[in-house]
């Protein structure tokens, strides 16, 4: 590899695309060449400032698909010694068009990166936003299906104390074959644990959802149909509900009849 050949290779050595005999030859040439140490730390630090443009994982295979593709493309060698005096009669005009090339260049770079970057934030906010009208919807349907239970004609309900001292009724329309559960003073339950519902179906307990507590006041639909289940309890059990109870009921309630 020719000396010139050498002063070429200071931007793949600077993103670490060299290796074996290329990289030994051209690691002994930055030893004794400083216009190349000057020229890799130039490019490495505007390396490092463009790779933090931007988060994005570029795809694994960027890197043989750039080097497959600059392998095609036959670099201009740097003006070497005897180059450089036939060019000094160009004046500074011809270094400065092409400094301002590579900084065209460099500009455009950062500005896809910024781009990116922006795009990316720009994605994540709309899809924040889908996250926050999807949930606005379901809180909606669910308020109207509460209040759909609790205005039926058929709506009867039942109360009674829990063991924490909180008050808990249930409301059951057979019509529309739904229950509602009304809890007042309910604390929040221990970390990690949640409230759960359960239909019983002739002492047979039946998951009939979650429900979140402010401490205050809650109320939930209960999932799935009424069917003949005669009454409904209320168990503490870990956080994502479990198959069946794993605790002793809060309070058992017995459906009222028609």
């Amino acid at each position: 590899m020719t000396r010139a050949d050498l002063h070429t290779l200071t931007g793949a050595y600077a993103v670490n695309a060299l290796s074996g005999r290329e990289l030994s030859e051209f690691e002994r040439h930055l030893a004794v060449c400083d216009a190349c140490r000057q020229e890799v730390r130039e490019l490495r630090e505007t390396a490092t400032k463009l790779a933090v443009a931007t988060a994005l994982t570029p795809p694994p295979t960027m890197k043989d698909d750039v080097l497959r593709r600059i392998a095609t493309v036959r670099q201009e060698p740097p003006r070497v010694a005897a180059r450089e005096a036939r060019e000094s009669h160009a004046g500074p005009r011809r270094r400065t068009g092409r400094r301002a090339m590579n900084f065209a260049l460099a500009a455009c770079v950062a500005a896809a990166a910024v781009c990116g970057g922006a795009a990316v934030w720009q994605y994540r906010q709309a899809s924040d936003a889908r996250d926050t009208a999807r949930r606005s919807e379901q809180r909606v349907a669910q308020a109207e299906e509460l209040t759909q239970v609790l205005a039926a004609p058929d709506a009867h309900s039942r109360s009674g104390r829990m063991t924490d001292g909180s008050t808990g009724t249930v409301v059951v329309s057979r019509g529309l074959n739904k229950a509602v559960f009304l809890a007042s003073g309910l604390p929040e339950p221990p970390a990690g644990r949640i409230y759960q519902l359960w239909f019983s179906d002739g002492g047979t307990m039946r998951p009939a959802g979650l429900m979140d507590s402010s401490g205050r006041s809650a109320a939930a639909v209960m999932s799935g149909a009424v069917g003949k289940a005669s009454a409904m309890g209320v168990t503490v059990e870990p956080a994502g509900g479990s198959k069946a109870p794993t605790s002793d009921p809060l309070v058992l309630l017995t459906f009222p009849s028609a």
